[in-house]
């Protein structure tokens, strides 16, 4: 694998707030719950829209506002349903300071799928999203009749070498995670966090807001979710996820060609039963930001696809 491509995404994982430590004034409380939000013990809900239900995931340290460029279009003919993973975004943390974080998520989930009688809805993840999604998939397989993967992986530690291991990545994940839970409410480190932002997107426009967004969220939930992502592995299970799978990867941002991210995903998404690969160019792994109208076609077409 090219180097430099997988130390980008290798990024996604674990760098995203190693360092991003958020002040106290970021650790306070969240504000109250808007009217339209659904809070429960791992997510926050929001609705809006009306139509056939697609769910949207955000990933590691991500607000719900990572949506904010296709809510709007998809909303003319879907009741879009916008998650926030607790301690996100400036939230308080929930039941999300405990062990079980990716567990609760897809509980929490499936539990709102339930209630609100949407099952079989088009579900969109990115990063730790995407393997959320991919984990209700697993779990709940009437929940999600859809999924659409955005720049994730069944098992990040493929990033280090294809003969890696839950056993073998744990020791560094753990050691991460206790950095970075430990950092809660020290001083931010900002050439850090602009480093990371410049590994995570193309456009200093999309970096901006990268930075920002980890520098609010609750690195103790960071930290846990963190390990929580690099220490699960879905590839043992790939063949048993039943719903479509459309996969959408970036390449030509910090030198990696398309053939060489083409290889690697597909590679990935081997055993998956039905997968359709979508690549887009120029960009990073904030996809969604670097390229926002390519972006928005897919998840369009994705979403209206019969």
């Amino acid at each position: 694998m090219n180097r430099i491509f997988g130390l980008r995404l290798a990024a996604v994982a674990f760098t995203l707030g190693v360092v991003l430590q958020p002040s106290p004034s970021h650790a306070s409380p969240a504000a109250p719950a808007r009217s339209s939000e659904v809070r429960m013990d791992h997510i926050s809900i929001v609705a809006t829209g009306r139509g056939s239900p697609v769910i949207l995931i955000p990933g590691l340290s991500s607000p719900r506002a990572v949506w904010d460029g296709v809510v709007p279009g998809l909303a003319k003919s879907h009741r879009v349903f916008v998650v926030q993973v607790n301690g996100f975004g400036g939230d308080a943390p929930g039941a999300n300071l405990t062990p079980g974080v990716l567990d609760g998520i897809v509980a929490d989930l499936h539990a709102f799928i339930a209630k609100e009688k949407i099952a079989g809805a088009a579900v969109v993840g990115h990063s730790m999203g995407g393997l959320a999604a991919m984990m209700l998939a697993k779990a709940h397989p009437t929940d999600a009749g859809k999924l659409m993967i955005v720049d994730s992986l069944p098992f990040i530690g493929t990033l280090y070498s294809p003969a890696a291991t839950t056993t073998l990545i744990e020791p560094q994940a753990r050691a991460m995670r206790e950095a970075q839970v430990a950092s809660y409410g020290k001083p931010v480190n900002e050439a850090a966090a602009a480093a990371i932002a410049d590994r995570l997107a193309a456009k200093p426009e999309s970096r901006a807001k990268i930075a920002a967004w980890a520098k609010a969220a609750d690195p103790r939930v960071s930290g846990q979710a963190m390990y929580e992502d690099l220490t699960t592995d879905l590839r043992p299970v790939m063949k048993d996820i039943t719903a479509p799978i459309t996969m959408v990867y970036p390449w030509g941002a910090g030198g990696q060609t398309k053939p060489l991210a083409e290889a690697m995903y597909k590679g990935a998404y081997a055993d998956a039963p039905q997968v359709t690969f979508i690549d887009i160019g120029d960009a990073a792994h904030f996809v969604m930001l670097d390229q926002p109208a390519a972006f928005q076609a897919a998840v369009t077409a994705f979403a209206n696809a019969r």
